[in-house]
């Protein structure tokens, strides 16, 4: 009979790329696995997938109530639903998971997708980063099986937890197709539109840029961007698509001039980080302008994808012009991109999950 897993994440499932990979990827190989999410007021009908799925409603929306009652909601669930593993996605699930294991007395695997103290709504406030660096401590204790995104971040945990940590990247599936560039050119963001992503600064950097931004994504700094949009009179010139699904996301990925990966230095968890996206864009084949953070900067110096830049307005604008106006740096970068597009896929990352989980 084959193990059966669940997997608890604080998103909306049917956005959240690696997950779906991961869940996609053990059921393939013979698991049973359930992956539970949030069902949001604008959540779209789940596609028919090879796993099953199951998505709560939380009264609150956000801040410690809403955690509480996140964690509450799964403990609750678990009591009728019996797994042979338990995944706990980052900190913000880890509660309930450390709770259902102590009574089932099962594993309990730990996705670590950011490092949350770190984080930039967190790093700031003493008492918050207190409460969930105790709540890493323990799981990353109790954890049978811990795996996180980066390199960076695996020598972080192995270092303060003295414990074994391994690596499973966010690399998406291999791409057999390309696109033309749309016409006229558009940079493309995608991802969260939270504190700390640079897109205040990319939609001032657009002022005296000839293309168009599109901002694929929603999130609380939304209302923050519209306006500023408004203010410098860019609404023809920044498009809000807010989310879009997966498969319209790499057509619109893929038709775009380059891509956007620019993170604030606010806390560990963005400095350390390797995002979807950076892996998104080489896949689609197009270049992108990134932060100069350590994981970038060591996969840029392997395959040079990205123009690296900080996150200032003026190095933004002129990484964008230069994308636009020089042909020579443009075609070189895409070149790379499509050769580093044969190496960073989840193919080559799944192998490694599938072991780890085998072990167990």
């Amino acid at each position: 009979m084959a193990k059966s897993i669940v997997f608890t994440v604080t998103t909306d499932i049917s956005h959240d790329q690696r997950m779906l990979r991961t869940a996609n990827s053990l059921a393939s190989a013979g698991y049973a696995v359930t992956l539970v999410g949030r069902l949001l007021p604008g959540s779209i009908e789940l596609p028919s997938l090879p796993f099953r799925s199951h998505r709560i409603k939380c009264r609150f929306r956000k801040g410690p109530l809403f955690y509480l009652e996140y964690n509450l909601r799964l403990v609750t669930w678990f009591f009728s639903h019996r797994y042979d593993i338990y995944g706990a996605v980052d900190a913000d699930t880890a509660l309930a998971g450390l709770v259902t294991v102590a009574w089932r007395r099962k594993p309990l695997v730990y996705d670590a997708h950011e490092l949350f103290p770190e984080m930039p709504e967190v790093v700031n406030r003493p008492l918050v980063k207190s409460l969930w660096a105790l709540l890493e401590k323990i799981v990353f204790k109790r954890a049978t099986l811990a795996y996180t995104v980066s390199g960076s971040l695996v020598t972080y945990f192995q270092q303060k937890y003295r414990g074994p940590v391994h690596l499973v990247r966010n690399m998406p599936v291999r791409q057999l197709s390309a696109s033309l560039p749309a016409s006229p050119p558009y940079f493309i963001y995608q991802g969260a539109l939270n504190v700390g992503r640079g897109l205040e600064n990319t939609i001032r950097a657009m002022q005296g840029v000839p293309a168009q931004l599109v901002i694929c994504g929603t999130g609380p700094l939304m209302p923050q961007l519209v306006e500023l949009t408004r203010e410098l009179e860019l609404q023809n010139k920044v498009i809000f698509k807010g989310n879009v699904p997966p498969t319209d996301l790499s057509r619109i990925t893929a038709a775009a001039w380059a891509g956007i990966m620019l993170l604030d230095n606010q806390g560990l968890s963005y400095y350390y980080s390797l995002a979807n996206k950076f892996f998104d864009y080489v896949q689609a084949g197009i270049p992108q302008v990134c932060v100069p953070f350590p994981e970038y900067v060591e996969l840029n110096a392997h395959h040079e994808v990205a123009l690296l830049v900080n996150n200032h307005v003026e190095e933004v604008r002129v990484a964008l012009l230069t994308l636009l106006q020089e042909e020579e740096v443009y075609q070189k970068l895409q070149r790379n991109c499509l050769q580093a597009r044969e190496e960073w896929t989840w193919e080559t990352e799944e192998k490694h999950l599938l072991s780890l989980y085998a072990g167990l």
